[in-house]
């Protein structure tokens, strides 16, 4: 071997999204003049940068490059000692590699973010908004969930009420809002609340939403009851100061008979006899010329012709549970610059894949499901956002996403079925299709572009 090697320092740490520098000296112990190229190789050869790449020593003498490594503050950065090696290969001698190693150690950080969806819910004696809680640091988060409100006005379940979240995965929380009070007359009241995601440590991650309590019946009812019961009394109370007298003469006009024919019986009444019916002559028909004329006027030429109808999803479901009863999804995407494709079912591909056309809005009706929900989301200022939450019964089309030009494209979606699990593949800009992900029955899954991304959503297939 005619090349000595020193990485100094030998252990390093670094903090995500910043950087440090570690040297590493080489000298030639041989006979001859050689050039050595450097090359980083393992786990943190991406954030590794080296400068010089290549080195001309004579024999006897040192050299020195500098590795500087730069991971980015995001869930890839994970926490904790990473080893790194530096691959030498001398010009003269190609196979006689040398490979020293050195340790660089990832601080750890945690960024949590929450979202609820939808921000406003509305109800007469519950609310049901879900809470998105995105672990963007590299360790796992362990943390607690509470709601809270001005006046104490509503109670909180919250399930699950602690969560544990891997770095770069997001973790959905059911919250169910009941009021304290039923409101049965009246318009509808807006109650603001706060639900807080608390880690030991650290301030809490607080989000803010809106529940909007209904009144059991309508203002103008009572209104209209208690107008009602007035008039009532009043009307009560004038009958019976100025109550009429009522006389009956049934008894009287039997006798009066009697006396205009004594001992004969009185004549039947007949009724009087049927008038014939007339006939309308061939001259009194409407047209005038003894024929009737049809309605609409015109011949066959002046019949306005059927507008067809749009096949959606849930036309296409139809059809195929009247071949086929049981569980079936169908879908159709709505492509930007194409519009609406023709609905597909049970695993076909919906979109573009790989043409760079996204996808605006997906429509989807189930059977054998008992229903079917779910969100399109997008990301926004570096992490995911939503749309309303949607939900229809079975064989009924629910639409996610907006197919308004000025809209940004859907870049995934989450989903769930009320009976059983429903399995989705994605396939988004550059990415070619994630893979299959199936929810476990009743629960939720997110598919799509990863969040840290950004890529918009091509194609999609989907099974029940």
């Amino acid at each position: 071997m005619s090349l000595w090697t020193s990485l100094e320092p030998a252990s390093a740490t670094v903090d995500p999204g910043s950087s440090t520098t570690v040297r590493l000296r080489v000298r030639n112990t041989g006979d001859i003049v050689d050039e050595y190229h450097f090359e980083p190789v393992g786990d943190l050869a991406p954030w590794a940068l080296v400068e010089p790449r290549s080195l001309r020593l004579y024999p006897g003498t040192t050299g020195t490059v500098e590795l500087t490594f730069a991971p980015p503050r995001t869930p890839d950065a994970s926490a904790g000692p990473h080893p790194y090696a530096v691959r030498i290969t001398p010009t003269e001698h190609p196979d006689a590699v040398t490979v020293p190693e050195g340790n660089l150690t990832v601080t750890p950080f945690t960024e949590v973010r929450a979202e609820l969806v939808p921000p406003t819910v509305k109800g007469r004696f519950r609310g049901r908004p879900r809470l998105a809680v995105d672990n963007l640091g590299n360790t796992k988060v362990t943390a607690s969930l509470s709601g809270s409100d001005s006046g104490d006005r509503l109670s909180y379940d919250l399930r699950p009420g602690n969560v544990q979240i891997e770095p770069g995965r997001a973790a959905f929380v059911k919250a169910t809002l009941r009021p304290r009070q039923i409101t049965w007359f009246g318009s509808r009241q807006e109650q603001p609340y706060r639900l807080a995601v608390r880690r030991s440590g650290a301030d809490p991650t607080e989000v803010d939403g809106t529940f909007v309590q209904r009144g059991i019946l309508p203002g103008w009812l009572a209104g209209s009851f208690g107008l009602l019961l007035a008039l009532t009394i009043a009307f009560v109370t004038i009958w019976l100061a100025y109550r009429p007298q009522v006389q009956s003469v049934a008894r009287e006009k039997p006798a009066k008979a009697g006396q205009l024919a004594p001992g004969r019986p009185s004549p039947p009444i007949s009724s009087p006899p049927p008038q014939p019916r007339q006939s309308q002559g061939p001259s009194e028909k409407p047209g005038g010329d003894g024929e009737e004329k049809p309605k609409g006027g015109g011949g066959d030429g002046d019949q306005p012709e059927e507008e067809p109808t749009e096949r959606t999803a849930a036309t296409a479901v139809r059809e195929l549970v009247a071949r086929s009863a049981g569980r079936h999804i169908c879908y159709r995407a709505f492509v930007q610059d194409d519009g609406w494709q023709e609905p597909v079912c049970d695993g076909a591909e919906a979109g573009t894949a790989g043409q760079g056309k996204p996808v605006k809005a997906l429509n989807i009706a189930v059977s054998g499901t008992n229903g079917v929900t779910g969100a399109g989301a997008y990301v926004g200022e570096g992490w995911r956002k939503g749309d309303a939450w949607q939900k229809e019964d079975d064989v009924k089309d629910m639409v996610l996403g907006s197919t308004e030009s000025a809209d940004p494209p859907m870049e995934g979606f989450t989903l769930q079925v009320f009976d059983g699990s429903v399995c989705h593949e994605a396939n988004v800009k550059d990415r070619n299709w994630t893979g299959k992900l199936c929810t476990e029955p009743g629960k939720w899954r997110y598919g799509g572009s990863p969040m840290e991304l950004n890529l918009p959503l091509e194609a999609v297939r989907f099974t029940v």
